[in-house]
């Protein structure tokens, strides 16, 4: 199938190089560390953070509970921790992921006191665990489509407060900027044909949009990026 008949729509049959358990562990290992350089440029969670997760914290009081479902290795979390603690908001993280892989990676970043965990988001529903924040990223694409509407179910029970999944937004230009933009990070990982496969993979707005349940909407908040919510306005 040629790129451009795999973004006419989502190519679901598609999967990831990464998520083989028989992977190359030194090409895992590489491409999960360069995710914080991937996520920094084109992820958008410092502005999710500056208009949504701040204002809900300060809102509060300035103290958070937060969950990372499918933190991989964890450089997403670190940076929201980072920016909030230098807003002076106290928060708890936790972040889990059902791959230890991606897990072993997130325990060697320096320690800002996230608690890592290998689960699933049901696993936390079972326990009664409750949160103020729940995030994800690049979680959605992943997911057949039973396992959306379950995902969201979860993300409901768990979050007190604000719901974010994060992901990208399926589209040439998107592919196009990827395939050139990646090349500097790509040797000796798993980032390029993950990449695009996870774009083929990925939602347009109004495709997301007519996936979610009453009460939730989809956000733009950053180029190549949709952002499906629930919770508290901007």
């Amino acid at each position: 199938m040629s790129a451009g008949a795999g973004l006419a729509q989502r190519d679901v049959a598609l999967r990831e190089l990464m998520d083989d358990p028989e992977c190359d562990p030194r090409r895992l290992r590489r491409t999960l560390e360069r995710f914080a350089i991937v996520n920094r440029l084109v992820s958008g969670w410092d502005r999710v953070y500056r208009h949504r997760i701040r204002p809900y914290a300060r809102s509060r009081g300035g103290a958070l509970r937060m969950l990372d479902i499918g933190c991989g290795a964890g450089d997403v979390l670190q940076r929201v921790i980072t920016l909030a603690r230098a807003d002076g908001i106290a928060i708890e993280p936790v972040g889990i992921d059902p791959d230890e892989r991606s897990l072993a990676v997130a325990r060697t970043r320096p320690d800002q006191g996230a608690q890592y965990r290998r689960a699933y988001s049901a696993d936390l529903v079972a326990e009664g665990r409750r949160f103020d924040v729940v995030i994800s990223n690049h979680v959605l694409h992943h997911l057949d489509p039973e396992q959306l509407p379950a995902l969201l179910a979860d993300s409901d029970v768990l979050s007190e407060g604000l719901v974010l999944h994060s992901d990208i937004a399926r589209s040439r230009l998107a592919y196009a900027g990827y395939t050139v933009g990646i090349t500097p990070l790509a040797p000796g990982s798993f980032l390029r044909t993950d990449g695009l496969r996870s774009i083929r993979r990925s939602w347009t707005a109004d495709e997301l949009a007519q996936e979610l349940p009453a009460g939730w909407e989809v956000d733009r908040p950053a180029p190549f990026r949709l952002l499906a919510l629930r919770g508290a306005p901007r």
